[in-house]
């Protein structure tokens, strides 16, 4: 099997996802791109992209997050907030709870385990 690679990841075309489940304010859209899953279902790494919203948001496995795009806020149910653009990473441990607040459709790679 080749190894999944894209030079221009905003250029790969995601599926819809819909519409988040758990929705507090506005009409946020998921869309993205599973790249690859382990065989025993541990761990898979895509491509995520979301459009503006509030949403509760929670972590059941620990997270690294890359944004390549969009802006937001992650408020963890403690109150720290967590601002989010290009460039930013973060890892979320399985767990974290919150609330996301998606100001500019916001995109990222991930990788769960």
């Amino acid at each position: 099997m080749p190894t999944p690679n894209w030079s221009d990841a905003a250029a790969v075309a995601l599926d819809d996802w819909g519409p988040g489940a758990n929705t507090l304010e506005g009409q946020p859209q998921a869309s993205g791109k599973i790249l690859s899953v382990n065989a025993d279902g541990s761990s898979e790494c895509g491509l995520w992209s979301c459009t503006p919203g509030k949403r509760r948001v929670a972590f059941a496995a620990d997270e690294f997050c890359y944004f390549t795009g969009g802006r937001g806020t992650y408020v963890h149910e403690s109150g720290e907030e967590i601002p989010v653009s290009a460039g930013t990473v973060i890892f979320f441990p399985a767990g974290w709870s919150g609330i996301s607040i998606i100001t500019e459709t916001l995109s990222k790679a991930f990788m769960c385990r």
